[in-house]
């Protein structure tokens, strides 16, 4: 995954994830649109799967992904949230913690479009 961000002129600092999600810490250039970034990524990481992995044909990713943005300055916040995924997520599912993530700054949203 780190190699396709970098094919579209990103930097991945970090990545790692669990069972049903993953994580990336990146920069991407400011030209460019997000959404474009995580349909490249998505559909080149499902070749790949894939493509090595014959038996796991079944593989495919969420429709959707969240994407929040955070100063230089949170960068060890954010790598030591990564690399706790496995124990945070012993207490807190996917669902319920990108909720909270939503409400506590007030952001609105329909809860309905959240996870379909």
């Amino acid at each position: 995954m780190g190699g396709i961000v970098r094919a579209e002129k990103g930097v991945l600092y970090d990545i790692g994830g669990v069972e049903d999600h993953d994580h990336m810490y990146l920069r991407r250039r400011p030209d460019a649109a997000v959404s474009d970034l995580m349909r490249t990524v998505k559909a080149r990481s499902s070749k790949w799967v894939h493509d090595t992995f014959p038996k796991l044909g079944a593989f495919a990713w969420q429709e959707g992904y969240s994407v929040f943005s955070v100063g230089k300055s949170q960068e060890g916040a954010v790598k030591a949230y990564i690399a706790g995924q496995h124990e945070h997520h012993k207490k807190e599912d996917l669902k319920s913690e990108l909720l909270r993530m939503l409400r506590v700054p007030e952001i609105e949203f329909d809860e309905r479009c959240v996870f379909d």
